[in-house]
């Protein structure tokens, strides 16, 4: 029987709890301040307000789903009980403390996963088999778009009260959507330099940045085309990578994944699983809870683990600092 400790229980943590559930000898642990979670109890899931008589439990994992801005102090205390780690994106929304709890985590041989579920998504998989195959060739550029609408991730609240909207609780558009900063350094590895520009540009009711467009140069002199917003509707992202003898492109519309092969002037390959991008989301969700737990119970380091957690906010947070200056600044 693995114990699951799950802090906070908002969208995110109540997705990991329902997908936790579909897994056998699991036995779940939920820390939260809210008080109306009697249907948890009734499931026979002991829910607590006090962190202290979580860990009285004796879990073996914690899962970290509470704001961007708490997710560290959290993480350090699990770590120093012996908890291995999953920690929800983004992994905070400073620097402090994040290489104490590395510290921690090395020190104790913890096993950490960030939980960046598009690395899950076959068609973004699919992506990285065809990168490291050199199917087009040397990559030149990549263009990444991730633009959704922010009254629609959460239709049952009140979306100027979200964390993504509060830039207190580490929210906007740069953290909150990541997932496309984690997979272009999953692909490209690490950053040299980044230009930028981002903000409040819409008519949201937001304090946190809405907007941002980046160039980012890899050490590898590819270059990355970075856009996200919060404003439009519907929903929409997209991966055009270039290369010496083609270009990969996917977008969320058509959930495939096409090549283009410039000798032969021609799309010849076409991925597609058979399900709608949507569909695609849920189960990443389900996988990388698998490959966590897979990797727990062999003691062996996950495909995201903290460490390049730590690149991607170091990534993320020198494309707000670029912003805010004006100029190129080096990751």
């Amino acid at each position: 029987m693995i114990k699951v400790l799950i802090v906070g229980y908002g969208s995110i943590g109540k997705r990991h709890l329902e997908n936790f559930l579909q897994f056998k000898d699991i036995q779940l642990i939920v820390y939260t301040k809210r008080n109306d979670l009697q249907l948890l109890k009734k499931k026979g899931i002991k829910v607590s307000n006090s962190l202290t008589e979580c860990l009285k439990e004796n879990p073996d994992i914690g899962v970290i789903t509470n704001e961007t801005s708490l997710h560290i102090p959290i993480a350090i205390k699990l770590a120093k009980e012996g908890l291995d780690l999953f920690l929800e994106k983004p992994l905070s929304n400073s620097l402090k403390d994040v290489e104490k709890l590395y510290a921690i985590v090395k020190k104790k041989k913890l096993i950490t996963q960030m939980g960046c579920n598009l690395r899950f998504h076959p068609c973004i998989m699919k992506i990285k088999s065809l990168i490291e195959q050199q199917k087009i060739g040397k990559i030149i550029s990549a263009q990444i778009q991730n633009c959704s609408y922010l009254p629609d991730f959460h239709r049952w609240e009140d979306y100027r009260k979200s964390y993504a909207a509060r830039k207190d609780l580490g929210g906007g558009v740069i953290l909150t959507q990541i997932h496309e900063i984690d997979y272009m350094y999953w692909f490209f590895q690490e950053v040299e330099n980044i230009v930028s520009i981002s903000g409040k540009f819409s008519e949201l009711d937001v304090t946190a940045e809405d907007y941002v467009s980046s160039l980012l140069k890899f050490k590898n002199k590819i270059i990355g085309e970075l856009h996200m917003d919060y404003f439009q509707r519907p929903s929409f992202r997209s991966c055009k990578i270039r290369g010496t003898k083609g270009e990969i492109y996917w977008d969320s519309d058509d959930n495939c994944v096409d090549v283009y092969n410039m000798n032969k002037k021609r799309w010849e390959m076409k991925f597609n699983d058979g399900f709608p991008y949507d569909l695609d989301i849920r189960s990443s969700y389900v996988e990388e809870l698998k490959h966590f737990l897979k990797c727990v119970k062999h003691r062996k380091e996950t495909i995201n683990n903290l460490e390049q957690g730590i690149e991607t906010l170091k990534i993320a947070l020198a494309i707000k600092k670029a912003s805010k200056l004006m100029k190129s600044v080096s990751v």
